[in-house]
């Protein structure tokens, strides 16, 4: 969900052939989960090339047979950076930190006129 946010937020489309499985802490840490096999098996069937895992579930990785990691990337996450820097590797990051400026001046001037308002 935080991915999807992001990708929202910074108008960058994430490649469809990336999977991921995992949960977040406040902080940005990736936490381990359960039925990794299942969720990798789901990731082939559905077209994934990739699939980012919490970083903690690494032996079960590894313990999964040839014929189901067989076409898909493993990637372990231990924090979400991990994560991001996976999925949005191609961003503009020039182009990301304009996207909202406008908006934001825009907000910006809003609220002076208001804070200018209540104070006549």
């Amino acid at each position: 969900m935080a991915t999807s946010l992001l990708s929202l937020a910074l108008d960058h489309k994430i490649d469809p052939t990336i999977a991921m499985t995992g949960e977040l802490t406040v902080t940005g840490k990736v936490l381990r989960i359960g039925g990794l096999r299942e969720k990798a098996v789901a990731a082939r069937r559905s077209g994934a090339k990739t699939i980012i895992f919490p970083a903690d579930n690494m032996s079960d990785w590894l313990e999964l047979p040839e014929n189901i990691k067989d076409g898909l990337d493993g990637r372990p996450a231990r924090w979400y950076q991990d994560v991001y820097e996976l999925v949005f590797s191609d961003l503009d990051k020039d182009r990301a930190a304009r996207l909202w400026e406008g908006q934001l001046k825009e907000e910006e001037g809003k609220r002076r006129k208001k804070d200018d308002e209540d104070d006549d």
